[in-house]
């Protein structure tokens, strides 16, 4: 930080950018609030002394005035919300003292910065946002129209649901009168395009995921059992620098560690502190009961012709994984632990062998 003469805290929002600077060489502190004009931004910060240093926080408004300061010349790190220190006693929270508070904070070099995409990355991971967004709005779809049908009494139990069988299903029980139909059809329509939705989603983040920056890493993450292309290219753009973890501390980024209330000789685990990105801890947990069915050395049809794409000591990692997670199964059932516990402590491990596939030179 001794390289920098002007710290500037910018506290951004979707209107309004409130500023405070401050000149490290003769203690003054200047303060401007704009419209959110980034070039106004940019050209305020530039005419302070330099060399700047800049910082605000990550948040809806992205990651554009970062990089209209970089290109400007002006350094930047976009702060982790999280992470930041406030002083319990604080009562007053206003725009200025937001952005003087950051200043602070960046002079006394107290800001966790966020790794910040290249807007490749950050395109491929709205993409993938895009899709989770679908399959949410597909499942509440789903769920609307089956609560109707249950509410006139109508009750599917043959076989496995959203099947073709169970859509005729569906269409036969259609019949009523005006008012049943045309909700029966709303909730109908919703089910049909959010499906196709997904679908479509589905096929482009395929198509991009064998054709892009990501397929190799993609391909390596495809050697674990429940890590298809979908999965593991998700993965692969909400993690994007795999590099900054090692294999124990990329558990606790993604919120798969326990919380820890301690002091003094008292020392209590609670349930896991679900931190960071939640999209990709959900898909770990999920991939994760794959891991619980009996593991064969030879490999099914699906999982060798994910392992054809990979290099070889991909596959051997991949292998070894796999059999290391089922035996973390078996030993969690042994014990009696609940599933759902255990699934969650075998999605932690996971993570572990992500990170090892994800780093390893090839």
């Amino acid at each position: 930080m001794s390289d920098y003469r002007t710290f500037v805290g910018l506290d951004v929002h979707a209107r309004t950018i409130v500023g405070s600077a401050l000149d490290a060489t003769t203690g003054e502190v200047l303060r401007h609030r704009f419209g959110f004009d980034l070039n106004e931004v940019v050209a305020w910060t530039r005419s302070l002394p330099g060399p700047q240093l800049a910082t605000y926080e990550a948040g809806p408004t992205g990651f554009g005035l970062y990089r209209r300061l970089v290109e400007s010349g002006t350094a930047c790190l976009v702060a982790a919300p999280s992470k930041l220190q406030r002083p319990s006693g604080d009562r007053v929270k206003t725009d200025a003292r937001d952005a003087f508070h950051l200043m602070r904070l960046l002079h006394l070099e107290e800001i966790t910065a966020v790794t910040v995409p290249s807007v490749e990355e950050e395109t491929a991971r709205d993409l993938v946002r895009s899709r989770e967004d679908t399959r949410q709005d597909l499942m509440s779809a789903r769920h609307r129209l089956s609560k109707l049908l249950l509410r006139h009494g109508f009750v599917y139990d043959d076989g496995a649901a959203w099947t073709r069988q169970h859509d005729r299903w569906l269409r036969e029980h259609r019949s009523g009168d005006l008012a049943y139909r045309t909700a029966f059809d709303a909730n109908y329509e919703a089910v049909v395009q959010a499906a196709a939705r997904r679908d479509r989603l589905d096929k482009a983040i395929t198509t991009m995921a064998e054709d892009s920056p990501f397929t190799p890493l993609v391909n390596r993450l495809g050697c674990l059992r429940g890590i298809s292309t979908l999965t593991g290219f998700a993965l692969a753009v909400e993690i994007t620098d795999w590099h900054r973890f090692t294999g124990s501390t990329i558990g606790a980024y993604l919120g798969l560690v326990p919380s820890e209330y301690s002091s003094g000789q008292s020392r209590q685990l609670g349930g896991i502190t679900k931190t960071g990105n939640t999209h990709a801890r959900r898909l770990l947990v999920e991939a994760a009961w794959h891991h619980r069915r009996d593991y064969r050395p030879s490999p099914t049809s699906v999982l060798q012709a994910r392992w054809d794409k990979a290099p070889v000591a991909a596959q051997l990692r991949g292998q070894a994984g796999n059999e290391r997670l089922h035996h973390q199964w078996v030993a969690f059932t042994a014990r009696k632990k609940r599933p759902v516990v255990a699934n969650v402590a075998v999605a932690r491990e996971l993570a572990g062998w992500c990170w090892s596939l994800a780093v390893m030179d090839t």
